[in-house]
């Protein structure tokens, strides 16, 4: 018996190269791909044709892993071995999000990823990512490493190829009648197979990257049209649904100062994307394009107009402008409240005053409703809904403790927005005007899905449904009456409000009556 298992032990410590890229596609395939099967299986039609589908991605996604393995394995050695073993690391990673958050790792939720900074993605860790890194992740790799592979020769090593490819050639061509179906579905399908959809994907998202940034496009001249002295004050909110503010009827008190504050409209809006990058790009932008045309903080700024940006965020197109701040610079003097979006308050009448131009823009870009903590988004004098959900698996807590959590997110806002106007309104030699506008919405669970990134193609409308609110100093600056807008009205408005003339500016985008 000891000799038998001697052997076995033997057996596992030397492999051939194509039993150990089988062993470990199959793993990868158990290990990763029970979201990718249980959609597929949600999906198909009963009978013959579904089980069809179902066998031939199973053979497929087994040889294109066994095929990527070999190569790996083969051509890289030892580095061929890190990088598979990467692979399973991340594969764990992913599957915990993918079941944590309900993720499609599209190139958009990649996009999110790249651009996350560490302050953000610490606050996603919990016992259970740990275990899936521990379970899903070490634990192959100690196998990976433990395994000596007998790779063979080359003539050996481009027949497998051949056979691999041909194979799977085979199953795709035999497919062709389903090829609809697997259209239809590939923009989910293509996010939950691992490692190909964050590998294929982030690679896709950096080369329109490297695209949007290679030039940015300028816009035609602007004119300052007078001298009179007007200050507008841009919020960008962060994962702010709309129905959860009660200027918009939600049955929560969540905008109690905001309610009784004069001069406020509260327009229906919703976003261009469901992310932050693209739906800041949006807020910023004149026109709906995947190229990068000049934004506005950058058009105003090269056009006379003072400009000042102040960020606890992150994700903004690349700003040419003087005066820009970040977190970390404004921390310094900041009181009593140095972790929350109150950094972004401290002198904004002081700017406005001391500014030597008659036109003056500050963009606030806040971080407020960032989940999944929601409950370290605001000072807990603001934590007026409880209990609140203080884990960040958000599935494990209750329905109302989340809602409680993301409530107080929308409480500070309106706090943060009051506290704003009450300066403008100090304001006296100039006319001011305060525009909040969310980047996008959020997911509380419903259907199953939390936080945002879903495509905007089957994106909820918890996901894209978003706060639009004016304030203005003046009674008798009149606000359009307009069922829905978008977020490229925020550039066309404060064209208007500044008394910015350009061949760029849209009359229909804007919010602002003459």
């Amino acid at each position: 018996m000891n000799a038998s298992i001697q052997n076995i032990i033997n057996a596992l410590k030397e492999q051939k190269l194509t039993t150990f890229a089988s062993t470990l596609s199959l793993l990868n395939v158990i290990l990763f791909h029970a979201p990718f099967f249980q959609y597929v299986l949600d999906h198909i039609s009963a009978g013959f044709n579904g089980y069809l589908i179902v066998l031939s991605l199973l053979l497929i996604l087994f040889l294109a892993n066994f095929l990527a393995f070999t190569l790996l394995l083969f051509l890289g050695g030892l580095i061929g071995k890190i990088l598979v073993a990467a692979f399973f690391m991340c594969n764990a990673m992913s599957l915990y999000f993918i079941n944590t958050y309900n993720v499609m790792l599209d190139d958009t939720m990649m996009g999110n990823f790249w651009n996350t900074q560490y302050s953000e993605a610490s606050g996603f860790f919990s016992w259970a990512m740990l275990g899936y890194g521990l379970v899903l992740g070490i634990l192959p790799t100690l196998y990976i490493f433990a395994v000596k592979v007998k790779t063979g020769g080359f003539k050996r090593f481009f027949a497998t190829l051949g056979i691999t490819i041909g194979s799977i050639l085979l199953l795709a061509g035999g497919n062709t009648k389903n090829f609809t179906w697997i259209d239809k579905n590939a923009p989910v399908i293509g996010s939950l197979l691992l490692p190909w959809s964050y590998t294929v994907n982030s690679i896709r998202w950096h080369n329109q990257q490297k695209k949007a940034n290679a030039k940015e496009i300028l816009l035609p001249d602007a004119v300052i049209a007078d001298n009179s002295k007007k200050a507008l004050v841009l919020v960008i909110g962060e994962s702010a649904r709309r129905d959860h503010f009660s200027l918009y009827g939600y049955k929560r008190d969540t905008n109690p100062l905001l309610k009784n504050t004069s001069n406020i409209t509260a327009l229906r809006a919703h976003s261009n994307a469901t992310y932050t990058t693209a739906g800041v790009k949006a807020i910023l932008d004149s026109q709906e394009s995947d190229d990068l045309y000049e934004i506005l903080p950058n058009y105003l700024y090269r056009n006379g107009v003072d400009v000042t940006w102040r960020s606890t965020n992150w994700g903004e197109p690349p700003l040419h402008i003087e005066k820009k701040y970040n977190a970390e610079a404004l921390q310094k003097n900041c009181a009593p409240y140095c972790h929350y979006d109150h950094i972004l308050l401290p002198q904004l009448k002081e700017t406005i005053e001391n500014s030597t131009s008659n036109k003056v823009l500050i963009v606030l870009h806040t971080s407020t409703s960032h989940g999944p903590e929601y409950n370290k988004k605001y000072p807990k004098e603001f934590e007026k809904f409880t209990p609140v959900c203080t884990s960040v698996e958000l599935a494990h807590c209750t329905q109302q403790e989340l809602l409680n959590a993301y409530d107080n997110t929308i409480v500070y806002t309106d706090y943060l927005l009051h506290n704003v106007i009450d300066q403008l309104k100090s304001v006296s030699t100039f006319e001011t005007a305060l525009l909040y506008v969310s980047d996008h919405g959020e997911s509380l669970g419903e259907g199953g899905l939390y936080m945002h990134g879903v495509p905007m193609a089957m994106a909820p409308r918890e996901q894209y449904e978003i706060p639009f609110i004016v304030w203005t100093s003046s009674a008798n600056r009149k606000i359009k009456n307009v069922q829905e807008i978008d977020q490229h009205y925020v550039f066309h408005s404060v064209l208007k409000f500044l008394d910015v003339q350009s061949p760029a500016y849209k009359e229909d985008k804007s919010i602002f009556i003459d």
